[in-house]
């Protein structure tokens, strides 16, 4: 028998109606089930969305031989989470209590009725996100990371599963009491962390991308590899995109290198978006976005990198990193930017080892109680600066140039100004890092010339962007920075014989190959804004239907 069920608000299982429960008989079937009939087993995909009108559910989670009652689905219960939308493996099973009759209702159906119904379906999202977020506070999982606090490699892999919500349980080798009893239990050598453990299942030396293709996450499990629209890139722009592509009927595929957010999901507060007067973590945002863009359809991989761009016949295809190619007859480039690197020789070796490019919780973590270097003058330093004041002892704000003003907002540069611990050094610069295990030093050449070491924790780099765009050079116009043009900014020497075939001009946002298009801050001449990108990735869908109509 399972242990008793574990607690969680009852705002994540609300109790469907009978006027609820109708509805889903429309786009479902009653069925009725014996008792121990198995719904999910563990590592499957969820399929069907199932809601009770007789009879019980049982959901437990296998957890180093035992067995743990996660919840008990009665009359109006429905069993599910945003596994169903996301089509990731749960490490859960779902079996049936007590003999009764259920409303099943198949994925795509699902799908529709999510669509469709808004009453019911803000009912069931509320509840899903609920799930997922208690289930990411259980003190176990049956999916858990296995690493050391001072392995880079550890570190990027549970970065990933933070930022991209993946329910698991994080175990530090150093400071976990569990180490030594699961090191036993599946003779999990050292030598193989990190390690991923997945119910009985053990993956030695995990990446992010072998995590993601243990959850069904990447793109060898989305059938289709011809899409309507592929947007490159789940940051603001391409979220955007997504969501209003998805809603207007375009078969529509993200793919993001790290994870959904992009460089505005590590922001730890957004407050000049409008809408969020209290201010809102990109994390959050982004993941009210992805929401929304699966609600209509969009589907997504991660991690995806692009790595080329094929055309023919007025289709393209883009190229991803492990040789998979996905066509689209349209495709918007919105991967942001990238912070550019220190040019400091050692850098590579403090890399996520004491040197990083997003301060979220999972850094603040790292630097607790210590003094803290945040390189930059941009928001995104400034940002960086006021989160980790409430975590470190001091932060050091090191500035190359002389005016904090000139490119960070005057309520950033004011909350600055009166922090008690933040120091700000103008004219000055990181030259050197050095440390054992992890970072520990810093030197600062000052305005003067001179050089002086520093004790620190942790380094947080945000000094310029770079595009990242080399794998477009072939079909894009590009500045001399990467980012690339589109429309009025393109010259007739960038535009190819297709446009006199065409025989029409680049629509707003399209680049210099026709159905080729780009948004947010990759596009030459744009805002570096939240909100600018949000616009851009929006607006961009009106020219892909004006290409997708023109091409038909």
């Amino acid at each position: 028998m399972p242990d008793e069920a574990i607690w969680f608000e009852d705002a994540a299982f609300p109790t469907l109606g009978d006027a609820d429960l109708a509805t889903l008989r429309r786009f479902g079937r009653v069925e009725s089930v014996e008792p121990g009939r198995v719904l999910q087993r563990e590592g499957d995909v969820p399929r069907d969305f199932h809601a009770v009108l007789s009879g019980s559910i049982d959901v437990v989670a296998h957890i180093d031989g035992g067995e743990q009652l996660v919840r008990r689905h009665e009359r109006g219960g429905f069993l599910g989470e945003l596994s169903l939308l996301t089509g990731q493996r749960s490490y859960v099973e779902a079996r049936m209590a007590e003999a009764g009759e259920l409303i099943v209702v198949p994925q795509e159906a699902f799908r529709r009725m999510i669509a469709t119904e808004p009453e019911l379906s803000d009912t069931l999202l509320r509840a899903f996100v609920g799930r997922r977020k208690a289930m990411i506070s259980m003190p176990v999982s049956p999916l858990r990371i296995i690493g050391s606090t001072f392995s880079p490699e550890s570190l990027r892999l549970r970065e990933f599963a933070v930022r991209n919500r993946l329910v698991h349980q994080w175990v530090d080798v150093e400071t976990s009491p569990e180490w030594p009893t699961l090191r036993g239990l599946h003779a999990i050598d050292p030598s193989d962390l990190p390690v991923v453990l997945a119910g009985e299942e053990v993956v030695p030396h995990a990446t992010p991308g072998s995590l993601s293709e243990l959850l069904g996450l990447t793109i060898q499990s989305i059938p289709e590899r011809q899409f309507d629209l592929v947007v490159v890139g789940a940051g603001p722009a391409g979220l955007a995109a997504s969501v209003y592509g998805a809603s207007e009927g375009l078969a529509t595929l993200m793919v993001e290198a790290v994870a959904v957010g992009g460089q505005a999901g590590a922001s730890s507060r957004i407050e000049n978006y409008m809408g969020f007067p209290t201010g809102i973590s990109g994390n959050d945002l982004a993941s009210r976005a992805y929401l929304q863009a699966l609600k209509f359809g969009a589907q997504l991989s991660s991690p995806c990198v692009a790595t080329g761009l094929t055309s023919d016949g007025g289709h393209m295809a883009v190229r991803l990193s492990d040789g998979t190619e996905v066509g689209g007859r349209a495709l918007l480039i919105a991967t942001g930017a990238h912070y550019r690197r220190l040019g400091i020789p050692e850098l590579a070796q403090f890399e996520d080892a004491g040197v990083y490019y997003a301060a979220t919780e999972i850094e603040a973590q790292q630097c607790s109680g210590a003094r803290v270097v945040v390189v930059g003058a941009g928001n995104s330093a400034g940002q960086a600066a006021m989160f980790l004041s409430r975590r470190a002892r001091e932060i050091v704000l090191v500035v190359r140039g002389s005016d904090l003003g000139k490119n960070m907002s005057s309520y950033l540069t004011d909350r600055i100004a009166g922090a008690p611990n933040i120091e700000v050094c103008l004219q000055t610069e990181v030259t050197g890092l050095h440390g054992d295990r992890g970072l520990e030093e810093v030197t600062l050449r000052g305005p003067d010339g001179s050089a002086s070491r520093l004790a620190c924790g942790g380094l947080f780099s945000f000094i310029g962007a770079d595009a990242g765009t080399d794998w477009l050079s072939a079909c894009a116009s590009l500045t001399e920075g990467g980012f690339i043009r589109t429309d009025r900014s393109l010259a007739g020497r960038d535009l190819s014989g297709n446009w006199d075939v065409l025989g029409r001009e680049p629509l707003p946002f399209e680049t210099a190959h026709p159905g080729l298009f780009a948004a947010g801050d990759v596009r030459s001449g744009s805002v570096k804004r939240v909100a600018a990108a949000v616009g851009e990735g929006s607006a961009a869908i009106r020219s892909v239907h004006e290409h997708l109509s023109f091409a038909h």
